[in-house]
């Protein structure tokens, strides 16, 4: 099984690239720009739809025919709600940095073309409180199951320094709607202040994959089955931008039965 960790290549330009071979899966693809003022970036989605998100900064941005103009307005992830764009398989998508930019560009297989390209600005999906106590965290989806994709799902989490995310320990790798889905995931993992460091566990119930990891400002942690916490250590907010897919676009989940007690 490949490194459930990746860690940026770089500083600018593509910094990071998971794909599917790379991952040793089926459905979901990550990449993550680091861009200047003046800077641009550019692919065609082939048989893939792509969900464009600016973690922070302020681009000019095109996909799919469309000029969505210059967007983005937080200057860091933890300053808000993002600015978005979809664009289908069967297209192209051109970003050009007006300020310092990080761009993640999150893929999973597309139907090619039956949806149009379309901005999804800050507030589309309100920000929602999950949990309670230490457990509390805030969730903002990006591309939620209720808005048009043909695979993707699109969701950001800021977990408060010393709180746990992703808890109860849950799981989706088993087809077995409605109780479950099968969805491989990304987590791309933001520290504030950066210095800071998290961990993320994941493990099945048999402990044939049983992994756990400090994740880092920048780290990508992959998540092809089993249960995958998170926790925040005490002075440092935990950001993470999660990439999911399956064969089907539904986001069911299932809870650790012995930890299902916490859940409220």
């Amino acid at each position: 099984m490949p490194n459930l960790k990746v860690r940026p290549n770089g500083t600018s330009g593509r910094v990071v690239s998971v794909t599917p071979e790379s991952a040793g899966w089926t459905y979901v693809g990550f990449e993550l720009f680091k861009l200047k003022p003046g800077e641009t970036a550019s692919e065609k989605t082939g048989t893939r739809e792509v969900c464009l998100v600016l973690v922070s900064g302020r681009a000019k941005v095109s996909g799919g025919g469309e000029d969505f103009g210059e967007i983005g307005e937080r200057m860091s992830p933890f300053e808000g709600a993002p600015y978005a764009v979809y664009v289908p398989a069967g297209a192209e998508w051109s970003v050009e940095a007006t300020t310092e930019l990080e761009l993640a560009v999150c893929s999973a297989p597309g139907a090619g073309g039956t949806l149009p390209a379309r901005l999804i600005p800050p507030g589309t999906n309100p920000q929602i409180t999950r949990g309670t106590g230490t457990n509390t965290r805030y969730v903002t989806n990006i591309l939620p199951e209720t808005d048009p994709a043909d695979s993707l799902l699109v969701v950001e989490v800021i977990t408060p320094g010393g709180h746990t995310s992703s808890y109860p320990p849950h799981k989706h790798d088993t087809d077995n709607l409605p109780h479950e889905s099968f969805l491989e995931e990304t987590y791309y993992h933001r520290l504030n202040p950066p210095q800071g460091f998290g961990f993320q566990r994941v493990y099945t119930d048999d402990r044939s994959l049983d992994e756990a990891m400090v994740v880092e400002d920048g780290d990508v942690t992959l998540v092809p089955k089993g249960y995958h916490p998170v926790a925040a250590t005490h002075g440092y907010d935990l950001y993470y931008l999660n990439v999911m897919a399956g064969p089907k676009r539904t986001w069911k989940f299932y809870n650790a039965p012995e930890h299902e007690w916490l859940v409220k």
